[in-house]
């Protein structure tokens, strides 16, 4: 709880804020690195969707404050490819098993 409530407190918005940073830093603010999708957009994308997972409430908070990371993510999820995926059998949904877990309790 101790930990959830630090992470929540501090960490998520510190490590959010950072790549928020990066993007207005990028010429075009559209992507981490460059001015085409890569990598690291995808690993951003898939962090924001497990912490939303994960910590619900939270992410709403944050993400008022965070529009170009919440942008990327929207992208990510709207190209068509990755948007067939996702609407796909073979996208194993967020449970209890994963990297990302949800405890209620633990998102105030």
């Amino acid at each position: 709880m101790r930990r959830a409530a630090e992470f929540r407190g501090q960490r998520a918005g510190k490590f959010l804020r950072y790549f928020e940073t990066v993007l207005s830093r990028n010429g075009n603010g559209r992507h981490l690195v460059g001015g085409s999708l890569s990598y690291a957009d995808l690993s951003l994308f898939q962090v924001v969707a497990g912490l939303r997972y994960a910590f619900p409430n939270t992410m709403k908070r944050l993400e008022r404050k965070l529009p170009r990371v919440t942008a990327l993510h929207a992208r990510v999820a709207g190209r068509p490819r990755i948007a067939a995926y996702l609407a796909s059998d073979r996208r194993l949904p967020f449970s209890e098993e994963g990297i990302f877990r949800r405890y209620p309790e633990l998102d105030e």
